[in-house]
């Protein structure tokens, strides 16, 4: 009798039990009963873990995320992808140019040429009427001009080469420079074609034929191979025409880093030398060192003198800044006494070893909590961060490296948001419980030939390849739509992507005729075939990205129904690299870019990064492209550089050395109750539906976004 009472009073208790837990256990709709703050706590899941939160530093996605609430730099870009001031209030840029006299040479009228007379010339030009076709411009844009007496000055160069030993290392070498006079140029804006605009007072070729020997002493005792890879940098240690650009900072006044210590010029200089220092071996290094030097010219205002144009080095300045008091000088050495290290470990101690990382101080929105490895990373509000404070009080990013379990905790309300994968969207679209947000991602995928190889180096052929391939199938079955096709090598949501550009069109029957007028002709066994010779080659791409694995089998199948003969093979990412990328031992490959908003291509497409190891690895090699890639990195006027960026999209989209596939769409999902929230003047709280800016980025307002434990009736 008790065994059967037993039998009937547990399972009521489990009734009773889970009818509790029914009523009192919060729901998704109700996550913050029973914690409030809950509604002022993000949390985002990320599949793996930082590995260093500092900003010159951090090379990884994660570290990335948590350093963008941390620090804050000079700049960002606004809602359209433009700069915009942040711990800087407003910049201006106006450029220093030089000139070197040569008295060697003689003007265009055999007149023998000094310093005093081109000064002259050059002013007499500038002043008579009517003025020639280059001059208008140059006239209104020069502040000044005047004579610089001649200097001389030491440094040391280095330099690569073999030593006794035949092991290649790095030499210094010092040098004596006996700068001739030079024209002084300042002028209120850059002028990349300066020199060009000169020609008619200085002659052809001058830049070209000045007797650098003349002026730089080598060291006597200077081995020949030293001695001939110094002479091979005279032209860049003394520059005939020296571009100097320079950005005037005027910084915020006010801001405040996380431990009170107010942000000055000294931060910013600071910056800037732990970037060079190479103890530091920041990944930052290439994007600074355009910088001649940096002049404090009070504690507001910096001054960023450059060595050549390179338009791209402002972007530099959205990185964010060091607080120079932490990690000066002296606050290493105190730390390296405080760890107790030894003599040979302070010599090789950079900033790369420091406490710093692992518990960082920024002027950003958000100030660091803790770090819990592999489990989560806490920062919270910084209540006085000059815009003022964020609406949610915590961030958390949890490390959950299964997408499926993302996906669950997302769904239990544990996560803020979820990454869904393309399959994944329509179901998200059609629940109701979410906000989702799809916007093309700055980066696009791409077959890629080898145009070093024969078979690949007649633009007709690429062309022909591209036409037999239906991108619309692509983005219908293997992103389930997520995605829109592309033209050319710009992120599609930029102002740099050609817009007027049209696809290449599926063309099966074109792309045959296309080949047999480039002689391709079909043999008994319906593979093309020209001079005795296959077209057959191999496609490659790297394991771990199933949809690059199924572009391969829709190029193949594609290609077969034009007579092409094609083999695919997958390799591990690091032989894919190492073998087939980095040496050019390849046909073609599957891969993609991630790109960003800046319009220099130079690493990409330019003739001079076609050797090993280089990013051009295709071999792409246009004239016209390398003319335009080269005036888009020194054209500092936004909209010639629009223009310039469109020709290079349309030149690169006529040889076709990509097939251009489609950039894909990233969606994000959100529950609704998440929104922006705004105040009026007297506090009263209005709230807006979150949305995406111009370029799909709709965290761009995350500072104001809370969730709200209602749904309200949103105005937008």
């Amino acid at each position: 009798m008790a065994i059967k009472r037993l039998l009937i009073f547990i399972p009521c208790v489990i009734t009773v039990f889970l009818l509790q837990s029914y009523f009192w256990v919060p729901t998704y709709e109700k996550q913050a009963s029973g914690n409030p703050g809950r509604l002022e706590t993000y949390i985002e899941g990320s599949i793996g873990d930082a590995k260093i939160l500092n900003p010159i530093l951090n090379a990884d996605m994660a570290s990335a995320t948590i350093v963008g609430h941390l620090f804050e730099g000079l700049l960002d870009l606004d809602e359209d992808l433009s700069l915009r001031g942040r711990l800087a209030t407003r910049w201006e840029i106006t450029e220093h140019a030089y000139l070197l006299v040569d008295p060697q040479r003689r003007f265009p009228d055999g007149t023998r040429m000094t310093g005093s007379e081109l000064l002259r010339r050059i002013r007499a030009d500038l002043t008579k009427e009517p003025l020639s076709d280059t001059l208008p411009e140059m006239r209104a844009r020069i502040q000044s001009i005047r004579l610089l007496p001649p200097e001389k000055r030491r440094e040391k160069v280095s330099v690569f080469a073999k030593d006794e030993r035949g092991v290649p290392r790095s030499h210094d070498v010092s040098i004596t420079i006996t700068v001739p006079e030079r024209i002084e140029f300042v002028l209120d804006s850059v002028d990349q074609d300066l020199f060009d605009r000169l020609i008619p007072v200085i002659g052809e070729g001058y830049l070209e034929q000045f007797p650098h020997a003349d002026y730089i002493v080598l060291p006597p005792e200077l081995s020949a191979n030293l001695r001939e890879k110094v002479q091979m940098k005279f032209p860049r240690i003394l520059p005939v025409g020296e571009h100097n650009p320079q950005i005037v900072f005027h910084l915020r006044p006010g801001v405040k880093f996380h431990d009170g210590h107010e942000f000055d010029a000294k931060d910013v200089k600071f910056t800037y030398e732990a970037i060079m220092d190479p103890k530091n071996l920041s990944p930052r290094t290439s994007d600074f060192e355009p910088i001649k030097r940096i002049d404090i010219i009070d504690p507001l205002t910096v001054k960023v003198i450059y060595k050549r144009l390179f338009s791209p080095a402002i972007n530099a300045w959205t990185m964010g800044m060091l607080p120079e008091h932490l990690l000066n000088q002296k606050r290493m050495q105190e730390e390296m006494t405080a760890r107790g290290l030894s003599e040979e470990a302070r010599e090789s101690f950079g900033m790369r070893d420091s406490h710093f990382n692992l518990h960082p101080v920024g002027s950003g929105r958000f100030r660091f909590v803790e770090w819990h490895s592999d489990e989560y990373i806490h920062l919270t509000r910084f209540d006085d961060y000059w815009e003022g404070p964020a609406e949610y009080h915590d961030y958390y990013m949890r490390i959950i490296p299964d997408l499926f379990t993302q996906e669950l905790e997302f769904q239990a309300g544990a996560v803020d948001y979820y990454g869904a994968q393309p399959h994944q969207v329509s179901r998200y679209k059609q629940d109701e419980t979410y906000q989702h947000f799809s916007s093309l991602a700055f980066a696009y995928n791409y077959i890629g030939y080898n145009i070093r190889k024969p078979l690949f180096s007649d633009p007709d052929v690429r062309r022909a390849l591209s036409m037999a391939i239906n991108v619309d199938e692509m983005l219908k079955y293997l992103v389930y739509g997520e995605g829109e096709q592309i033209t050319g090598p710009y992120p599609k949501n930029t102002e740099w992507y050609n817009p007027d550009v049209p696809p290449i069109p599926y063309d099966p029957d074109g792309a045959r005729k296309l080949l047999k007028a480039r002689g391709w002709k079909l043999n008994q066994d319906g593979v093309l075939e020209k001079d005795g010779q296959l077209f057959k080659f191999t496609l490659i791409t790297n394991h771990g990205n199933p949809i690059r694995k199924n572009i391969l089998s829709i190029a193949q199948n594609s290609w077969k129904k034009i007579g092409v003969k094609c083999k695919t093979q997958v390799f591990e990412w690091a032989v894919f690299l190492k073998d087939f990328v980095n040496t050019a031992e390849f046909d073609a490959v599957v891969l993609g870019w991630s790109m960003n908003a800046d319009p220099d291509l130079y690493q990409l497409w330019h003739s001079s990064q076609v050797g090993p190891q280089q990013l051009n690895f295709v071999g792409y090699q246009n004239p016209l492209a390398d003319e335009l890639i080269v005036r888009i990195r020194q054209e500092y006027d936004k909209e010639t550089q629009r223009i310039l960026a469109h020709e290079l999209h349309r030149v690169i989209y006529e040889d076709q050395p990509y097939t251009f596939l489609y950039a894909p769409l990233s969606t994000r999902v959100l529950d609704k109750k998440i929104v922006l929230v705004y105040r009026e003047k007297d506090g009263k709280e209005y709230y807006r539906k979150i949305y995406p800016t111009k370029t799909g980025n709709e965290m761009f307002h995350f500072h104001r976004w809370r969730k709200l434990e209602f749904l309200p009736n949103l105005l937008m």
